[in-house]
């Protein structure tokens, strides 16, 4: 399906824009951003969206669902550098790298819209605030990178697995996909433990002493916080690198 950026998961493309809180956007600039020509696809859990290798003539925003993006040794073990979450443009990085340097996957079912590079560089021509937007995002989504480099190399599993959940509630607050103290996580134990650098069989026994402290609780893919106060006390939480307007999780 080709067409504008109208439509029902519209308002999560400009709930992240307006997260990252540089200035309030002008209602021409939302309309311009809101006529982007973009072609909406689906994919499967598991699926490629971008590979490795790929030279791309366009970029995607995350309309519904959850991706990550990854790299794999040669042996084929997978490490998972970060979860993007709707209103996201996780490959923004190809406007200026010609060669991609890691896949991005689907993790469950997800919506995406492509938009040419072309489109966009004109956007930005147009709007220069706009730009200056889209770079902000590139800059957050590295200070993401540094923070799981953290988590994964010096936090112990328990407090690595609070970590993660509490980037995920926050980023997904942001766009309104967190509420009465609730959200779906469609990730598997596997991809889970591909993120955190340990075993699915860690990941199980972590989650299991979470829930068996009363923190959280995770159950037909949808994640439960008890104790919101008590999660961020394990995973000496502070959303300061996540730059957004909103500096907490309610």
């Amino acid at each position: 399906m080709t067409g504008p950026f109208h439509g029902p998961n519209t308002h999560l493309i400009l709930r992240k824009v307006e997260s990252i809180d540089l200035f309030a956007l002008s209602e021409d600039e939302k309309a311009a951003l809101l006529a982007l020509p973009l072609h909406v696809a689906s994919f499967e859990a598991g699926q490629d969206i971008v590979r490795e290798g790929d030279r791309p003539s366009q970029c995607f925003a995350i309309l519904g669902g959850i991706v990550c993006t990854y790299k794999t040794t040669r042996a084929g073990k997978r490490q998972v550098m970060a979860y993007h979450v709707p209103g996201d443009v996780p490959d923004l990085q190809s406007l200026h790298l010609k060669v991609l340097d890691n896949s991005i996957s689907a993790v469950g079912l997800c919506r995406v819209g492509f938009v040419q590079h072309d489109a966009i560089r004109h956007l930005m021509r147009a709007h220069p605030r706009l730009e200056a937007v889209f770079w902000r995002s590139t800059l957050i989504d590295a200070a993401l990178v540094r923070e799981w480099m953290l988590n994964v190399g010096r936090r112990e599993a328990f407090a690595r697995m609070a970590h993660l959940l509490c980037e995920l509630i926050t980023r997904l607050e942001v766009v309104g996909l967190y509420s009465d103290h609730t959200c779906l996580l469609p990730m598997t134990q596997p991809d889970l433990a591909d993120a955190l650098g340990i075993t699915p069989v860690h990941v199980n026994r972590t989650l299991r002493d979470l829930k068996a402290a009363g923190i959280v609780s995770l159950r037909s893919r949808r994640l439960t916080v008890h104790d919101w106060e008590g999660l961020k006390t394990a995973a000496e939480f502070d959303p300061t690198y996540l730059h957004l307007g909103s500096d907490d999780a309610a």
